[in-house]
């Protein structure tokens, strides 16, 4: 059975925690100083919140499955539905070891398709996540996995948020 994966970059996790513990109903399967994880089974979905993105937000969605398998199903429909199919392969990242491929949809949202093979004691460097995605990625939006820590952020004002 297939799970609906949201991963949300934010600026403080213990905060988030407290957010989505109590929009959920439910404590994380998952905490780290970092990351925090919700493995939910109503509704059916990875729900993940990291630091590591650039900006707090939408950082991607994913199709999380459970058997090899399934894996192959999921990425034959990816292949159909066209765009560059980035194949990273195993790869450790968010605390797990994962075998993944990667796609953007036509409004540019990355969409990860993976089966998790275990646990991983670290985050992973990112190494696997930028050599899927950077190679067509505008170098400003990173994925979790491997996106720098934030920067601070703009001064107030600046031309970056004028319309």
């Amino acid at each position: 059975m297939k799970r609906m994966h949201v991963h949300v970059a934010v600026k403080d996790i213990p905060q988030s925690v407290g957010f989505y513990s109590a929009l959920f109903g439910a404590e994380p399967t998952v905490v780290k100083s970092d990351y925090a994880k919700w493995m939910l089974d109503d509704p059916r979905v990875n729900f993940a919140i990291s630091t590591r993105g650039r900006e707090p937000g939408l950082d991607h969605l994913g199709i999380q499955v459970e058997s090899a398998e399934e894996l192959g199903e999921v990425y034959g429909r990816l292949r159909k539905a066209g765009g560059e199919v980035i194949e990273q392969g195993q790869t450790v990242c968010c605390y797990a070891r994962s075998e993944k491929s990667w796609i953007d949809d036509p409004a540019g949202i990355a969409w990860e398709t993976f089966h998790t093979t275990g646990e991983s004691i670290v985050y992973g460097d990112g190494s696997g996540e930028r050599t899927a995605r950077v190679a067509r990625e505008d170098p400003e939006r990173q994925s979790a996995c491997c996106a720098p820590q934030p920067e601070a952020a703009p001064p107030a004002g600046s031309a970056c948020c004028r319309s």
